[in-house]
């Protein structure tokens, strides 16, 4: 049996308040010509399918559409739920589209009834696992210990696991956590919220002992925790701090003795990230930077001031820039002297106006422009004042 693991869809993600969906549809497309031309049995959704819980009805359409492209190509599907899911409105029908090949488990209990599906070598049980907030499932188990996620997916495992030994067959789990063995710092993206790195919801990896394949969701990036427990990242880049991360999905076999081959297979980019840094003049004539003019550009600003007007600059070279940072490369030690103290040196109002400019501009003071100006309007308020 060949699935096709991938996750974290984000369907309605905005990226810089510029709309994802276009580019999306492009990659789900490519992933359904995958199926097509891979064989693939099943394709496996490992939650965040959308990205909020009151998803567009242009978000319901693309997702209506792929799915709809995926059943016609010969594949079921598998889906589960995420934290930025709304369990209630992905799971609407359901019970229907289940009928057509379409599983999607979203409700708490669910992960005890798996989808079977069999192939020459018999029957390959789903366990689809939506992510199970400890808050919202506990009363659900009085006298069980379910404060962290760790706890709620362990006492899942050990449910699926008992499934398991009665029913007999070979398994796939579906899970969205953030998973030990994947760092944080490298790992994690700014998009992903809800879930806590480094602390009481990490869950270790062997809380999924016992089946045969188990296809993370929430990590942006692909990984590899060990042969049997990875995550296939999202179909796009939804932040910078994903910049060189490869998009595409784990092509997962199953044979007659359990995991086989897994391949990963790349998905189209349909637009670049490009993190550019250096003074902005600089930025704006570098034929090295000609190949980032199609790309989404977050600039990196080492001027010594910020340049006025910086992002407009940009955008008359890179028209796809959405984010500035001005990082100078030359920062100005103000000393140990306070700012009243310096003004209180200060012998006349243009120097108290140029200390404050070289204060706050990071060392550097008025121009020649802003020097003759402020002499210009000193002098009228002068004049106005003996008028007066």
């Amino acid at each position: 049996m060949k699935i096709l693991h991938t996750s974290d869809w984000h369907i309605g993600r905005t990226f810089h308040t510029h709309s994802t969906l276009e580019h999306l549809g492009v990659v789900l497309d490519a992933l359904v010509l995958v199926v097509q031309e891979r064989g693939v049995d099943v394709v496996a959704v490992a939650g965040d399918v959308f990205d909020s819980a009151m998803p567009s009805k242009e978000s319901y359409a693309l997702l209506t559409r792929v799915l709809r492209r995926i059943k016609a190509a010969g594949a079921s599907v598998v889906m589960t739920s995420g934290n930025h899911d709304s369990a209630t409105r992905l799971g609407f029908q359901s019970e229907w589209a289940a009928l057509a090949g379409i599983h999607i488990v979203t409700r708490p209990e669910q992960y005890l009834d798996p989808i079977t599906i069999t192939d020459e070598h018999g029957p390959v049980h789903f366990y689809g696992i939506p992510y199970l907030e400890p808050v919202l499932i506990r009363h659900r188990h009085p006298g069980v210990l379910l404060k962290t996620h760790e706890q709620v997916l362990n006492f899942a495992m050990t449910r699926i696991r008992d499934d398991l030994a009665a029913r007999g067959g070979r398994s796939l789990v579906l899970s969205h956590c953030f998973a030990a063995g994947v760092a944080p710092a490298t790992e994690s993206s700014d998009v992903e919220r809800d879930i806590t790195a480094g602390g009481l919801d990490v869950v270790p990896l062997s809380v999924f002992d016992g089946c045969d394949y188990v296809a993370l969701g929430h990590i942006h990036g692909r990984a590899t925790l060990t042969e049997r427990v990875r995550y296939s990242g999202a179909p796009l880049h939804y932040s910078f701090s994903e910049v060189g991360k490869p998009r595409g999905a784990w092509l997962v076999e199953l044979d007659a003795a359990g995991l086989g081959a897994v391949e990963w297979v790349d998905l189209p980019v349909p637009r670049r990230l490009a993190v550019l840094t250096g003074e902005l003049v600089d930025l704006l004539a570098d034929a090295a930077c000609a190949e980032n003019e199609s790309d989404w550009v977050k600039a990196v600003l080492t001027d010594q001031v910020r340049p006025l007007e910086a992002m407009r600059s940009l955008q008359t070279r890179f028209a796809h820039a959405v984010a500035l940072e001005h990082r100078p490369a030359i920062r100005v030690d103000p000393g140990d002297t306070s700012y009243s103290e310096r003004i209180g040196a200060a012998t006349s109002d243009p120097e108290i106006i140029a200390g404050f400019l070289a204060f706050v501009r990071n060392g550097v003071g008025p121009t020649v422009f802003e020097s003759a100006l402020v002499a210009e309007l000193l002098t009228e308020q002068s004049a106005q004042a003996v008028n007066s």
